[in-house]
């Protein structure tokens, strides 16, 4: 590697695609922490009727639109396609069909412009979208909360993760969904659940599940049948479900554990900040709860704004910069993969 390669290095800019689900992303971001562009396509309106993402509709709405999109956002940034230095591409986790759909777009295009191909951890992106609005501080703990996720990660050093609690059942995104469809609010519906709790003046009590005392693991299958326990007392007695306490004490349960939890991480692994990261990051109640708590307990919180907690490229941009300036691609015959774990999509050599 010539020096002068090395110092363009740390402002390499990537174009980085995201296809994990229903929305498709494409974002120029610089340096791992400046967006030039990121242009996000949700499919919402079209799911809705489904109530929930249907895999094949989504898979055909990518394909519709991802070469627009990378057009679009190569436009918004001014960047010439000679002044990119990688291509990052949402390898997995997600819906096959949509991941297929980012990863052979990315392919084509790294091969067209010969540039190094960078296959990209779905919420490792989630994680270092906190990059992209402060400095991220090791060791730190993230909480990864979102559709499919709801996790507790160590990271020791930059780009190094370990799971240190996962969820057993449902993810957090997933219970409010169900929950939200036993109360009859139309998907997605964490954000009707989160204004209801806010407006509620009586909570339904429901239970904590904290499992074993030193677990970091969560569980939300027992609150769901807690909730569809108290909506059936409701019809038995004839009376309608009163939603906004059940909607509160579903809230209150999930947030109480949830903050409680990623407290504890922070002081028992020495932890320097804590990071909230994922879809379900936007939810107002899980913000207020943990930055009061940090507050008191002292604890630095980072907290990325709405855009960037959902799924967007430019997440993967920063995520895929830590790959970027160690020259570690990926081979244009990579595959994508549902079930890729984020321990192993770690940075690798960070010990020498």
């Amino acid at each position: 590697m010539t020096s002068s390669h090395h110092a363009a290095e740390d402002t390499g800019i990537l174009l980085a695609v995201e296809t994990s689900c229903d929305e498709t992303s494409v974002a120029l971001v610089r340096g791992g922490t400046e967006i030039l562009s990121n242009l996000v396509s949700s499919q919402i309106e079209t799911h809705r009727q489904f109530g929930g993402v249907v895999p094949e509709i989504a898979s055909r709405k990518h394909v519709e639109t991802i070469t627009l999109m990378m057009e679009a956002a190569l436009r918004e940034s001014r960047v010439a396609p000679r002044d990119l230095s990688a291509v990052a591409v949402t390898q997995g986790p997600g819906l096959v069909g949509a991941l297929l759909v980012g990863v052979v777009a990315a392919k084509s295009f790294a091969m067209a412009l010969d540039l190094p191909l960078i296959g990209t951890h779905h919420i490792a992106g989630h994680i270092y979208a906190n990059a992209l609005i402060g400095e991220i501080v090791y060791p730190s703990i993230a909480l990864v909360v979102s559709g499919g996720h709801t996790e507790l990660v160590l990271l020791e050093r930059e780009g190094v993760f370990r799971i240190i609690g996962r969820t057993r059942d449902d993810a957090v995104g997933e219970a409010y969904d169900k929950v939200a469809r036993a109360l009859q609010f139309p998907y997605p519906g964490g954000p009707h659940i989160d204004r209801l709790a806010h407006e509620a003046t009586e909570v339904n009590e429901l239970p904590r599940a904290w499992l074993e005392p030193d677990s970091y693991d969560f569980s939300f299958s027992g609150l769901k049948s807690a909730v569809l326990s108290a909506i059936n007392q409701s019809k038995m007695k004839g009376e309608p479900p009163v939603r906004p306490s059940i909607a509160r004490g579903f809230q209150e349960s999930v947030i109480d554990v949830l903050a409680t939890k990623a407290v504890r991480a922070v002081r028992e692994f020495g932890a320097k900040q804590l990071l909230l990261c994922g879809g379900v990051a936007a939810n107002r109640g899980l913000r207020e709860t943990l930055t009061a708590r940090c507050g008191e307990q002292g604890i630095p919180l980072l907290i990325p704004p709405n855009a960037l907690c959902t799924d967007n490229a430019a997440m993967i941009g920063a995520a895929a910069h830590l790959k970027w300036t160690r020259q570690q691609f990926s081979p244009l015959d990579m595959k994508a993969d549902p079930a890729l774990s984020l321990e192993e999509w770690s940075v690798r050599g960070e010990e020498a």
